[in-house]
Protein backbone atom coordinates (compact mmCIF):
# COMPACT_ATOMS: atom_id res chain seq x y z
CA UNK A 1 0.00 0.00 0.00
CA UNK A 2 2.85 2.39 1.18
CA UNK A 3 4.33 2.03 -2.02
CA UNK A 4 1.50 2.42 -4.30
CA UNK A 5 0.86 5.72 -2.06
CA UNK A 6 4.55 6.76 -2.94
CA UNK A 7 3.92 6.26 -6.78
CA UNK A 8 0.63 8.21 -6.64
CA UNK A 9 2.20 11.28 -5.14
CA UNK A 10 5.29 11.17 -7.91
CA UNK A 11 2.92 10.35 -10.35
CA UNK A 12 1.33 14.35 -9.22
CA UNK A 13 4.57 15.67 -8.44
CA UNK A 14 6.70 14.46 -11.12
CA UNK A 15 4.32 13.79 -14.07
CA UNK A 16 1.28 16.47 -13.99
CA UNK A 17 3.20 19.40 -12.29
CA UNK A 18 6.10 19.80 -14.20
CA UNK A 19 3.75 19.32 -17.45
CA UNK A 20 0.76 22.18 -17.81
CA UNK A 21 -1.17 20.70 -14.97
CA UNK A 22 -2.31 23.34 -12.40
CA UNK A 23 -5.54 22.83 -11.68
CA UNK A 24 -5.55 22.21 -8.40
CA UNK A 25 -8.95 20.04 -8.08
CA UNK A 26 -7.94 17.90 -10.75
CA UNK A 27 -4.74 17.32 -9.12
CA UNK A 28 -6.24 16.62 -5.77
CA UNK A 29 -8.24 14.10 -7.89
CA UNK A 30 -5.74 12.08 -9.15
CA UNK A 31 -4.01 11.73 -5.83
CA UNK A 32 -7.09 10.70 -4.55
CA UNK A 33 -7.55 7.79 -6.49
CA UNK A 34 -6.03 4.41 -6.58
CA UNK A 35 -4.87 4.15 -10.14
CA UNK A 36 -3.72 0.41 -8.99
CA UNK A 37 -7.19 -0.82 -8.61
CA UNK A 38 -7.95 0.09 -12.13
CA UNK A 39 -5.34 -1.90 -14.20
CA UNK A 40 -4.76 -5.71 -14.46
CA UNK A 41 -3.55 -7.52 -11.26
CA UNK A 42 0.30 -8.35 -13.26
CA UNK A 43 0.64 -4.26 -14.11
CA UNK A 44 -0.21 -2.82 -10.35
CA UNK A 45 3.12 -2.39 -9.95
CA UNK A 46 4.11 -0.07 -12.77
CA UNK A 47 0.83 1.50 -12.25
CA UNK A 48 1.71 4.86 -12.07
CA UNK A 49 4.14 5.29 -14.93
CA UNK A 50 3.36 7.34 -17.63
CA UNK A 51 1.87 5.27 -20.48
CA UNK A 52 -1.05 3.59 -21.98
CA UNK A 53 -1.78 0.39 -20.30
CA UNK A 54 -3.06 -2.37 -21.85
CA UNK A 55 -6.54 -3.88 -20.50
CA UNK A 56 -6.66 -6.10 -23.03
CA UNK A 57 -9.37 -6.74 -26.29
CA UNK A 58 -7.19 -4.10 -27.47
CA UNK A 59 -8.42 -1.54 -24.55
CA UNK A 60 -5.90 0.39 -23.00
CA UNK A 61 -5.73 3.45 -20.06
CA UNK A 62 -4.23 6.22 -20.91
CA UNK A 63 -1.53 7.60 -19.53
CA UNK A 64 -2.32 10.10 -16.75
CA UNK A 65 -0.76 13.36 -18.05
CA UNK A 66 -2.87 13.04 -21.24
CA UNK A 67 -5.80 12.24 -19.03
CA UNK A 68 -5.09 14.81 -16.61
CA UNK A 69 -4.75 17.50 -19.22
CA UNK A 70 -7.88 16.53 -20.99
CA UNK A 71 -9.80 16.80 -17.52
CA UNK A 72 -7.94 20.12 -16.54
CA UNK A 73 -10.01 21.25 -19.97
CA UNK A 74 -13.14 20.40 -19.03
CA UNK A 75 -13.54 22.59 -16.09
CA UNK A 76 -16.07 19.93 -14.72
CA UNK A 77 -17.81 21.67 -11.87
CA UNK A 78 -19.32 20.27 -9.27
CA UNK A 79 -23.21 20.68 -10.23
CA UNK A 80 -22.17 18.80 -14.05
CA UNK A 81 -23.21 15.53 -15.12
CA UNK A 82 -20.36 13.78 -17.31
CA UNK A 83 -20.09 11.09 -19.76
CA UNK A 84 -17.30 8.90 -20.33
CA UNK A 85 -16.97 6.32 -23.79
CA UNK A 86 -15.65 3.76 -23.37
CA UNK A 87 -14.92 3.93 -19.79
CA UNK A 88 -12.43 0.78 -20.11
CA UNK A 89 -11.41 -0.19 -16.16
CA UNK A 90 -13.29 3.31 -14.90
CA UNK A 91 -10.13 5.10 -13.80
CA UNK A 92 -11.21 8.23 -15.71
CA UNK A 93 -15.01 8.54 -14.43
CA UNK A 94 -13.61 7.71 -10.75
CA UNK A 95 -11.14 10.76 -11.09
CA UNK A 96 -14.40 12.92 -12.76
CA UNK A 97 -16.12 11.82 -9.66
CA UNK A 98 -14.29 13.98 -7.43
CA UNK A 99 -14.76 16.91 -9.50
CA UNK A 100 -18.66 16.74 -10.77
CA UNK A 101 -22.06 15.27 -9.16
CA UNK A 102 -22.16 12.43 -10.87
CA UNK A 103 -20.66 9.97 -14.02
CA UNK A 104 -22.05 7.83 -16.78
CA UNK A 105 -19.81 5.06 -17.86
CA UNK A 106 -20.25 3.83 -20.88
CA UNK A 107 -18.40 0.31 -22.10
CA UNK A 108 -19.36 -2.14 -24.32
CA UNK A 109 -16.77 -4.94 -23.12
CA UNK A 110 -19.09 -6.94 -20.28
CA UNK A 111 -15.65 -7.99 -18.85
CA UNK A 112 -14.24 -3.91 -18.86
CA UNK A 113 -17.68 -2.96 -17.09
CA UNK A 114 -17.20 -5.80 -14.40
CA UNK A 115 -14.22 -5.12 -13.54
CA UNK A 116 -15.00 -1.08 -13.89
CA UNK A 117 -17.44 -1.81 -10.72
CA UNK A 118 -15.45 -3.80 -8.86
CA UNK A 119 -12.57 -1.02 -8.23
CA UNK A 120 -15.36 1.59 -7.64
CA UNK A 121 -17.04 -0.43 -5.53
CA UNK A 122 -13.81 -0.89 -3.80
CA UNK A 123 -13.19 2.32 -3.82
CA UNK A 124 -16.07 3.26 -2.52
CA UNK A 125 -17.43 5.66 -5.48
CA UNK A 126 -20.97 5.59 -5.27
CA UNK A 127 -21.59 8.43 -8.09
CA UNK A 128 -20.19 6.81 -11.12
CA UNK A 129 -23.11 4.37 -13.07
CA UNK A 130 -21.41 1.83 -15.55
CA UNK A 131 -23.71 1.46 -17.76
CA UNK A 132 -23.38 -1.43 -21.26
CA UNK A 133 -24.35 -0.76 -24.57
CA UNK A 134 -22.64 0.26 -28.06
CA UNK A 135 -19.81 3.11 -27.92
CA UNK A 136 -20.87 4.36 -30.65
CA UNK A 137 -24.50 5.32 -29.76
CA UNK A 138 -23.54 7.39 -26.46
CA UNK A 139 -25.78 6.90 -23.94
CA UNK A 140 -29.16 8.79 -24.71
CA UNK A 141 -31.41 8.33 -21.23
CA UNK A 142 -29.23 10.65 -19.19
CA UNK A 143 -28.36 13.24 -21.62
CA UNK A 144 -27.38 16.02 -22.51
CA UNK A 145 -24.30 16.04 -20.63
CA UNK A 146 -22.12 18.72 -19.28
CA UNK A 147 -19.03 16.68 -20.42
CA UNK A 148 -18.16 14.02 -22.44
CA UNK A 149 -14.78 12.72 -22.34
CA UNK A 150 -13.90 9.71 -25.21
CA UNK A 151 -11.54 7.22 -23.30
CA UNK A 152 -8.91 6.67 -26.15
CA UNK A 153 -8.80 7.81 -29.52
CA UNK A 154 -11.31 8.37 -32.12
CA UNK A 155 -10.89 9.10 -35.84
CA UNK A 156 -14.18 11.56 -35.46
CA UNK A 157 -16.64 12.62 -32.96
CA UNK A 158 -20.04 10.77 -33.99
CA UNK A 159 -22.89 12.96 -34.33
CA UNK A 160 -25.17 10.42 -32.37
CA UNK A 161 -22.40 11.45 -29.37
CA UNK A 162 -22.05 15.33 -30.56
CA UNK A 163 -25.93 15.01 -30.24
CA UNK A 164 -25.68 13.96 -26.37
CA UNK A 165 -23.96 17.39 -25.47
CA UNK A 166 -26.00 19.74 -23.48
CA UNK A 167 -25.99 23.76 -24.75
CA UNK A 168 -22.44 25.15 -23.16
CA UNK A 169 -21.07 21.62 -22.53
CA UNK A 170 -17.56 20.45 -23.44
CA UNK A 171 -16.14 17.23 -25.10
CA UNK A 172 -12.50 16.18 -25.01
CA UNK A 173 -11.46 13.68 -27.33
CA UNK A 174 -8.09 12.78 -28.95
CA UNK A 175 -8.67 12.93 -32.34
CA UNK A 176 -6.16 10.72 -34.77
CA UNK A 177 -8.53 11.61 -38.00
CA UNK A 178 -8.16 10.09 -41.49
CA UNK A 179 -10.95 12.30 -44.10
CA UNK A 180 -12.39 14.65 -41.40
CA UNK A 181 -15.54 14.77 -39.01
CA UNK A 182 -16.71 17.42 -36.45
CA UNK A 183 -14.07 19.69 -35.59
CA UNK A 184 -11.37 17.75 -37.52
CA UNK A 185 -10.12 19.31 -40.73
CA UNK A 186 -10.18 16.83 -43.82
CA UNK A 187 -6.18 17.14 -44.09
CA UNK A 188 -4.52 17.02 -41.23
CA UNK A 189 -0.82 17.17 -40.59
CA UNK A 190 -0.79 14.85 -37.33
CA UNK A 191 2.19 12.30 -37.63
CA UNK A 192 0.84 8.51 -38.31
CA UNK A 193 0.43 7.03 -34.66
CA UNK A 194 0.15 11.03 -33.04
CA UNK A 195 -3.35 12.53 -32.44
CA UNK A 196 -4.43 15.73 -30.87
CA UNK A 197 -6.47 16.43 -28.29
CA UNK A 198 -9.13 18.93 -28.58
CA UNK A 199 -11.66 20.22 -27.12
CA UNK A 200 -15.40 21.15 -28.37
CA UNK A 201 -17.76 23.29 -27.26
CA UNK A 202 -21.28 23.81 -28.01
CA UNK A 203 -22.75 26.82 -28.43
CA UNK A 204 -26.35 27.50 -30.15
CA UNK A 205 -26.35 24.03 -31.66
CA UNK A 206 -22.82 24.99 -33.18
CA UNK A 207 -19.11 23.49 -31.97
CA UNK A 208 -15.77 25.44 -31.24
CA UNK A 209 -12.74 23.69 -31.55
CA UNK A 210 -9.60 24.10 -29.53
CA UNK A 211 -6.76 22.26 -30.19
CA UNK A 212 -5.26 21.49 -27.17
CA UNK A 213 -1.73 19.08 -27.39
CA UNK A 214 -0.41 16.05 -29.23
CA UNK A 215 -0.94 12.74 -27.94
CA UNK A 216 -0.46 9.40 -28.86
CA UNK A 217 -3.10 7.47 -27.54
CA UNK A 218 -4.28 4.03 -28.45
CA UNK A 219 -7.42 4.01 -30.62
CA UNK A 220 -10.68 2.69 -29.47
CA UNK A 221 -11.46 0.04 -30.91
CA UNK A 222 -14.58 0.55 -33.62
CA UNK A 223 -13.79 4.79 -33.87
CA UNK A 224 -10.45 3.87 -36.15
CA UNK A 225 -10.83 5.54 -39.23
CA UNK A 226 -12.56 4.31 -42.06
CA UNK A 227 -10.86 2.91 -44.92
CA UNK A 228 -10.63 5.12 -48.27
CA UNK A 229 -12.24 4.23 -51.16
CA UNK A 230 -10.04 3.46 -53.94
CA UNK A 231 -11.07 3.53 -57.54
Amino acid sequence: MKVHETARLNMVDSQLRPNRVTDERVLAAFGRIRRELFVPEPLRGIAYIDEDLPLGGGRYLMEPLVAARLLQAAQLKRTEIALVVGAGSGYEAAVMAMLGKGVIALEEDLDLARRARAALVEHGIATVSVVEGPLRQGWRPRAPYDVILFGGAIAEVPDEIADQLAEGGRLLAVIRPEGGGIGVPARSPIAPGWGRALLLVRTGGAFGRRVLFDAATPLLPGFAPRPAFVF
